[in-house]
């Protein structure tokens, strides 16, 4: 996978954190600096730590299945695109302005899940999971920490559009990996 596709690959991945942060500070109204770092590496960390555990589990499985694992990146990115566009579409509640370890935990888990099955592609496309993984993170922290402060000027407007687009992105991505393993299309 090339710098661009792993950059693009970190942004969808991040539209999910960048959304529930512009609700955060929404939320927040003014945040500090600290809210700011503490959502932006909650949700960085939890982004670059779930692909290293997928691509551990992917890394087991990818001999076996080396002769379609385009067709499974295709699948797992395309699937987890559409349920982020299926959920930037459904009504949303408000965000409550609680930073506690237990609620940055649950919602940094709950938007890191996708990325626990992106790790297991990118151990079928033998990708170097250690810098993907910091790649994906750090994209994540600057989004997130983007997303408070940008939420508590704009507002929940551009939450669910962040999401969608990341959703699109995802599934862009996976129909760029089985059209080039098809060999139709190349970049």
């Amino acid at each position: 996978m090339d710098l661009f596709s792993l950059f693009i690959l970190a942004v969808g991945l991040s539209m999910d954190a960048m959304a529930v942060s512009i609700c955060k500070g929404l939320a927040l109204k003014e945040p500090r600096n600290s809210d700011v770092v503490k959502v932006g590496l909650w949700f960085g960390g939890f982004q670059a730590g779930m692909p290293v555990i997928g691509y551990f589990l992917g890394s087991v499985f990818a001999d076996m299945i080396e002769a379609v694992d385009h067709w499974i990146a295709f699948i797992l990115l395309g699937y987890i695109g559409i349920n982020m566009i299926k959920e930037s579409l459904e009504a949303s509640e408000g965000m409550s302005n609680d930073l506690s370890v237990k609620t940055l935990f649950v919602l940094a888990v709950a938007t890191s899940i996708d990325a626990l099955a992106v790790g297991v592609t990118l151990a079928f496309l033998s990708v170097n999971i250690w810098t993907a993984a910091l790649f994906i993170g750090i994209i994540t922290f600057t989004l997130s920490a983007f997303g408070v402060r940008m939420g508590s000027r704009l507002g929940a407007k551009y939450g669910q559009k962040a999401e969608r687009a990341g959703g699109i992105i995802l599934i862009l991505l996976g129909l760029r990996i089985l059209l080039e393993h098809l060999g139709i299309f190349t970049f």
